[in-house]
């Protein structure tokens, strides 16, 4: 039987949610400087607990300086980070929601430091980024395991790794790119192996309990549709991690790549065998009807991003009523602000071409 969006789900580790619905992880440059957690981030995030989502994901959330990619984005590259973010998971516990930290490097989408030039698996002439030594890429696997463990002891109940949109992770996978003569580039494997120390060294050295997740995109920025499928399923019968979120764009649409037209892009993935990984997607779902559609074609949970910014309680709407669909755009800054949308995240915003209504 079809599950439905107001059904509970359990995982392998971590707490069971109370619905299929969770908060994406989504930009939104509210936080300080130094990332350290700002007033609006938690507004923002309790809110949609409040809101009835089961779960929220923090922003991309940046596990070393060189790797931030907003003036305002959240960080968890120190011990000086965890105090805000300790009072972050209380409240979103508070507020009913399992809640992650999403970990991120932004590579060559990053902020360049003054003085320095971003970093890269290669040498990327577009943006001027340099090429990672192997010492550098077996330090920033450590940055993220110690970026996990703060999250850990801040009270958080997983991680989950932007492995998705090119950034530094990504770009790891990228099979046009990447090709690294050491341990880290060439095959599949080499490329992958990144993200898979990553995962290892987090469930070596956190609680048994402790939840990972690994968001995967598996089109453009020189990722392959097949590889990706390949990934996907090692990473979800390995059983070191709790759930895969495929970032997809758009749910239904197909394939770019020839070779899997015919069918929509989900259903490339929710036909894979995944143990006891759960399997969440997210891409263009504002709508109940939708959510539902990628539940009935195999998903364990769906993650809402442009919704949840317009309906700080899209989770308990769509929940409730299977007609319910988003307020239509463009919207004014006025209207995002009653949604608990702060200055910053609106700014940000207006770059989305037909959201934000001119002032």
């Amino acid at each position: 039987m079809t599950a439905k969006l107001s059904d509970s789900l359990t995982f392998h580790r971590g707490p069971a949610l109370k619905n299929r619905l969770v908060l994406a992880p989504m930009a939104n440059d509210q936080s300080h400087a130094d990332g350290c957690v700002g007033d609006d981030e938690v507004r923002w995030l309790v809110a949609r607990a409040e809101g009835g989502f089961a779960m929220t994901l923090t922003t991309a959330t940046w596990v070393h300086l060189a790797g931030k990619g907003m003036a305002g984005q959240l960080g968890i590259s120190s011990d000086e980070h965890i105090a805000g973010l300790s009072g972050m998971a209380q409240r979103l516990h508070a507020a009913g929601a399992a809640c992650a930290v999403q970990l991120y490097h932004g590579g060559r989408r990053a902020i360049a430091l003054p003085g320095q030039r971003p970093v890269a698996p290669w040498d990327d002439a577009e943006t001027g980024a340099r090429a990672l030594s192997t010492v550098e890429v077996e330090q920033m696997v450590e940055d993220f395991i110690l970026a996990a463990l703060r999250a850990e002891r801040a009270g958080f109940d997983g991680v989950e790794l932007h492995g998705a949109h090119g950034y530094l992770l990504a770009a790891f996978l990228d099979r046009d790119n990447n090709h690294r003569s050491d341990r880290y580039g060439g095959s599949l494997e080499n490329r992958s192996r990144v993200l898979i120390e990553i995962v290892d060294g987090i469930r070596t050295r956190a609680r048994p309990g402790f939840q990972i997740g690994v968001r995967l995109s598996p089109e453009r920025w020189g990722i392959d549709l097949g590889e990706m499928r390949e990934l996907a399923q090692r990473l979800m019968i390995g059983g070191k991690i709790d759930y895969l979120d495929l970032s997809l764009w758009d749910c239904f649409k197909e394939a770019d790549d020839p070779a899997y037209k015919g069918k929509p892009l989900i259903d490339h993935f929710t036909d894979l065998p995944r143990g006891n990984t759960r399997l969440g997607v997210a891409g263009k779902i504002t709508d109940a009807a939708t959510a539902q559609r990628c539940l009935d074609h195999g998903a364990d949970f769906v993650l809402i991003g442009r919704g949840a910014i317009l309906h700080r309680d899209f989770a308990r709407q769509a929940s409730a009523d299977a007609g319910f669909r988003c307020v239509e755009r463009p919207v004014t800054a006025e209207y995002l602000h009653s949604q608990a949308i702060g200055p910053a995240f609106v700014q940000y915003l207006r770059t989305w071409k037909g959201f934000v209504a001119a002032a």
